[in-house]
């Protein structure tokens, strides 16, 4: 049976701009051994290229076969829902790109859906035009719901506080599509070629990447090189399959493969 893994990437590939030890080691033993595998981050912003240059400067090389974005799961849910459907997007990128790759025009005025991602260049009157129009009945749909690292200086005040302010003003919650959702998790999965039982998730945030994985009956692995503390890990209901302190520490073939 195959197995392959969907792995996360800030905290677990690198942290900020600086690569985790051990971690380009560990993506070449991937490739030599030539195990499927596919980086899988909740940022909409980032093309696949966008990515993949990242990851290069960091000494870890790959192609973009080997990327899979929240934008991209986006892109593929609003299709299936409305197959040549309308968006006013508030984001750019990555979530741009692929929308318009899955046949989703891109409007200013009665949109099927409301979408919203990572992004600067919005204004509080292109968020005022999209709670109009969630209230006409466009749908409300987020590429994820990150909320912010509330640090100092940071360029990205994270998705769950934008969101949290057009709910209020609209009364309606937003439909997520990025980690934990199944949508993305399913998708991701199936962009892979895996079953459930072959699929393996590592990430280092217990509420997204272990929830998301343990919700869809993956098996998965903590690493302690991002977020999650291993003195915390008591506070969940749920638990990894496997607990390393960074992906230079994961020992292939895993026990379960």
């Amino acid at each position: 049976m195959a197995q392959g893994l969907l792995i996360d990437m800030d905290g677990v590939v690198y942290a900020g701009d600086n690569l985790i030890p051990g971690a380009d080691h560990f993506i070449h033993r991937l490739l030599k051994d030539n195990i499927p595998f596919m980086f899988m981050t909740n940022n909409s912003q980032r093309t696949r290229i966008d990515v993949v240059r990242k990851l290069d400067r960091l000494g870890v090389k790959v192609s973009e076969t080997h990327v899979y974005t929240s934008a991209m799961a986006t892109g593929k849910f609003l299709a299936s829902q409305i197959p040549n459907g309308t968006a006013y997007v508030l984001g750019e990128g990555g979530l741009l790109s692929s929308l318009h790759e899955n046949g989703i025009s891109l409007v200013n005025t009665d949109p099927d859906f409301v979408v919203l991602g990572e992004g600067r260049n919005f204004t509080l009157e292109m968020v005022q035009r999209a709670v109009d129009m969630i209230l006409a009945g466009a749908k409300f749909v987020i590429t994820n719901r990150d909320p912010s690292p509330k640090k100092k200086g940071w360029d990205n005040l994270g998705i769950a506080a934008t969101s949290a302010m057009i709910e209020e003003a609209t009364g309606i919650k937003a439909f997520v599509v990025g980690k934990p959702s199944p949508v993305m998790m399913r998708s991701a999965r199936k962009a892979l070629s895996l079953e459930t039982a072959e699929t393996t998730i590592i990430g280092d945030t217990m509420d997204t990447d272990i929830r998301g994985g343990v919700q869809m009956g993956y098996k998965t692995i903590l690493v302690l090189s991002g977020i999650t503390k291993k003195e915390n890990l008591g506070r969940f209901a749920y638990k990894p399959d496997l607990v390393v302190d960074s992906m230079n520490d994961i020992k292939l073939p895993l026990a379960w493969w």
